[in-house]
């Protein structure tokens, strides 16, 4: 028996905050690690959490945060879910919106069906038990996906599909665990059907209007100003939580049913302050993501894996490569989404904290009504996690690149402003088959850039009509190059958190010497090649500088090109694999053999001696 310390928890406990911060450290570390080697953070993360829990039992999340643990991984995963109805503005859907429909009113029914067949059948659990967890199936995960679709930089609707899909089934999957234990219950108790429908109804219907009443009152004191702007945050986390207390107390999850109308509600209620909101729940789910995941892969039991046999490896094969398809493929038939859409949807079903949370609560509930194989959905449901984040992880983005479903493989670049000299740039990049669009809101602007075969948008890059029909996610640099120095300042302020504040840049402001000409440093994007402005840089094509491609290799270096051209400005590098960085400084050429780089150079510069490889 452990022996409790002053705190109440076992003597060899490891302190909360010692726990918190652990936790939190490796979450993080998983995510920043897995950005600089470039491969899926989720697979990072139930390393660690294996790691110090189960392998090296430094950490055992029941042990060290004892009766907290559920409440933390039950609030985490409400917090989630509410980041992710709020991502889901229905303007946004447009095409998508049909598949949508299909996959939560076809798919979800279905996906619980053949769930529930796999698990009696492959797994080999009774169909009480297949029942409840087959329901918890249907959820796909947004935390997981979310962090896939950064990854793999996938076209507008299969994106769209998923991301909706995995949102709008998660709390649907609750309850629908909820409802087959509701029968359960009925059958093995004497609790009668009567007093299950009542309470079942009860609590979707108090979830329903706790979620439409806490998104409609937020937004109607958000847009009356009943709420200062330093306070809007902290009230939206206090509702959040009385929304899913309130509506958890009625009916157990359907507080997930209830904080996920909220933020469906808040994502369409054209609130001025939403990026802002959106942005910062991005950041914290982020972190809880991180933390919820090291948390379960911590807490593994590998006593409680060994209970399964091969036959649960079948019962995720067939999951993988028949369920999944089966129920995506019917619920999608003659919806007029296109086949490798379908098809890529269809093998892509990763499966969240969501999942491993509720399986191991219904586990525990069938558990003490006398259902024994109800201690495997835990492992079983670990498993099918773990397997799906691995596979799905690393294969998604090269099958949606050979289904020719992603962004282009050269990352782009976005100019804004048409005018002489950008159409020249454009040129330039387009020379160097780097994809670049040009967007403008005059028409006219466009027309020499037309010609020139450039891609073009005419429209205003922030207006909905550009987040609709612009396939951003195939650049990753943007360009604000017009006339107007203000609205280059606030197209790079807006698009900054959606590219990156290392990719945006903008020419250089027409008054910048006097201090009250200054902006902060929060303002604006980094500055772009030629210390010129626009008028500048309009004058030197005047006068006959070009834009132009040249290679470096071992034999003819950056030193050579550079004493040949000393009054040249460097734009961008291109690295050896394609990718474009945009440079203002020698040292950014980095020296490196067959890079390739843009530069502005002033009329009557002869190539001389260049060798064949330059492509100037």
């Amino acid at each position: 028996m452990a022996i409790e310390g002053a705190s109440g928890l076992p003597a060899d406990a490891m302190a909360p905050v010692v726990a918190f911060a652990l936790v939190g450290a490796l979450g993080v570390g998983s995510q920043w690690l897995a950005w600089r080697l470039r491969m899926p953070a989720i697979v990072l993360m139930l390393v660690a959490g294996i790691l110090i829990g189960p392998v090296a039992g430094v950490f055992d999340p029941a042990r060290d945060f004892g009766p907290l643990l559920q409440p933390i991984i039950a609030i985490a995963v409400a917090i989630i879910l509410f980041e992710g109805g709020l991502t889901l503005n229905f303007h946004k859907l447009q095409d998508a919106a049909i598949g949508v429909k299909r996959l939560v009113f076809i798919g979800a029914p279905l996906g619980w069906l053949t769930s529930t067949l796999a698990l009696h059948y492959a797994a080999g659990l009774s169909w009480e038990s297949a029942a409840v967890f087959g329901g918890i199936m249907i959820v796909t995960g947004p935390t997981v996906i979310a962090p896939l679709l950064r990854t793999a930089r996938l076209a507008k609707r299969p994106a769209a599909l998923l991301q909706w899909e995995a949102i709008v089934n998660d709390p649907i999957g609750a309850l629908a665990a909820v409802l087959a234990f509701e029968v359960v219950l009925v059958l093995n108790t004497a609790t009668t059907v009567n007093e299950a429908i009542i309470a079942l109804l009860t609590g979707i219907t108090v979830a329903t209007v706790l979620g439409v009443a806490g998104g409609v009152g937020l937004a109607r004191a958000f847009k009356r100003g009943w709420v200062p702007e330093y306070m809007k945050v902290p009230v939206l986390f206090a509702l959040l939580l009385a929304v899913f207390g309130l509506s958890d107390s009625v009916l157990h999850e359907s507080g997930l049913l209830a904080v996920t109308i909220m933020g469906i509600v808040i994502a369409n209620s054209n609130l001025p302050s939403y990026e802002e909101l959106r942005r910062f729940k991005e950041h914290a789910t982020v972190l809880l993501v991180s933390g919820v995941f090291i948390l379960l892969a911590a807490g593994l039991d590998f006593a409680a894996l060994g209970k399964l046999d091969w036959w649960a490896l079948g019962f995720v094969l067939l999951v993988v490569l028949v369920a999944r398809p089966l129920t995506v493929l019917v619920s999608l038939l003659g919806s007029g989404v296109p086949y490798k859409e379908q098809l890529l949807v269809a093998l892509t079903g990763p499966r969240g904290v969501v999942l491993v949370a509720v399986a191991g609560l219904f586990g525990d509930r069938l558990l003490n009504l006398g259902f024994e194989d109800a201690a495997l959905i835990g492992p079983l449901a670990f498993v099918l996690v773990s397997v799906t984040v691995v596979v799905h992880g690393f294969t998604l983005a090269p099958f949606a690149r050979w289904l020719g479903l992603t962004g282009a493989d050269t990352p782009g670049v976005v100019i804004i402003g048409g005018s002489p000299w950008t159409t020249a740039f454009a040129e330039a990049l387009k020379k160097a088959e780097i994809p670049v669009l040009m967007t403008d809101p005059n028409f006219g602007h466009l027309r020499s850039a037309r010609a020139a075969g450039i891609d073009t948008f005419s429209g205003d890059i922030l207006s909905e009509a550009a987040e609709q029909r612009l396939e951003l996610v195939s650049y990753a640099t943007l360009v604000a190059a017009t006339d107007n120095d203000a609205y280059n300042t606030l197209v790079t302020t807006d698009l900054a958190p959606e590219f990156g504040r290392d990719n945006v840049f903008q020419i250089k402001r027409e008054k910048t010497e006097s201090m009250r000409h200054q902006l902060p440093r929060t303002l604006g994007g980094r500055k772009f090649g030629p210390e010129e402005t626009h008028a500048g840089l309009e004058r030197l094509i005047r006068d006959g500088w070009t834009f132009r491609v040249t290679r470096l290799t071992e034999e003819y270096t950056f030193e050579d090109w550079r004493a040949k051209r000393p009054d040249a400005h460097l734009v961008a590098r291109i690295s050896a694999s394609g990718t474009i960085t945009l440079i203002r400084k020698d040292e950014e050429v980095n020296g490196a053999p067959d890079v390739r780089i843009i530069t502005l150079r002033p009329p009557g510069v002869d190539d001389g001696d260049q060798p064949p490889a330059d492509a100037s």
